[in-house]
């Protein structure tokens, strides 16, 4: 018989990080890690509403490094240095920006301010740019409570949200789909 998927060990309000410490499940490193997998699960959403290959084969590397920062955030720091847990490298860095670069050269000068919107791919990719953008918040927190968060952790969400921004900006023009211009309402 395969084990049960429950373990009751949290019923009471408390959770292990890897390395065995105890920390209450309403602690700032919980939510960090808790809106990493928040944010992972709106890629595989937007993933999922994509066709083209070469975007959904980027989306699934970012859920993978998403993982790789999940586990950094959900060990003890402390013990970290004694285990084997997968590192986020400046390349993943690198890869962003090189996908945002290829997006945004084919893409119109941004004239205005565009809403969300035209299509159920372009508004989720938008709804995911604002997680990974709450998802940044958590670790800045983090780091201005002085628990640590691998700088390089904050630099690949910072850049992870702009991907996000280009990428819906992208599918719009992909699927023909205008952008729909703000258009602030000023005072006669």
């Amino acid at each position: 018989m395969a084990n049960k998927i429950y373990t009751k060990a949290g019923d009471l309000g408390k959770t292990s990080l890897i390395g065995g410490t105890k920390v209450a499940k309403s602690h700032i490193r919980i939510d960090a890690y808790g809106t990493v997998d928040e944010l992972n699960s709106y890629i595989g959403l937007l993933g999922d509403q994509l066709t083209d290959p070469h975007m959904k084969a980027t989306l699934k590397e970012i859920q993978d490094r998403l993982f790789t920062i999940g586990s950094s955030l959900a060990c003890d720091p402390e013990k970290e240095p004694m285990m084997k847990i997968p590192d986020l490298l400046e390349n993943d860095i690198v890869f962003l920006e090189k996908e945002i670069d290829k997006m945004h050269h084919s893409l119109p000068a941004m004239r205005f301010f565009i809403l969300p919107g035209g299509h159920v791919a372009i508004s989720t990719a938008h709804v995911t740019r604002c997680i990974c953008r709450r998802t940044e918040r958590c670790c800045v927190n983090m780091m201005e409570h002085e628990l640590f968060v691998d700088p390089l952790i904050i630099k690949y969400l910072n850049r992870l949200s702009d991907y996000l921004f280009v990428l819906a900006r992208f599918i719009g023009m992909r699927l023909e789909v205008a952008e729909i211009a703000w258009k602030p309402r000023l005072n006669p």
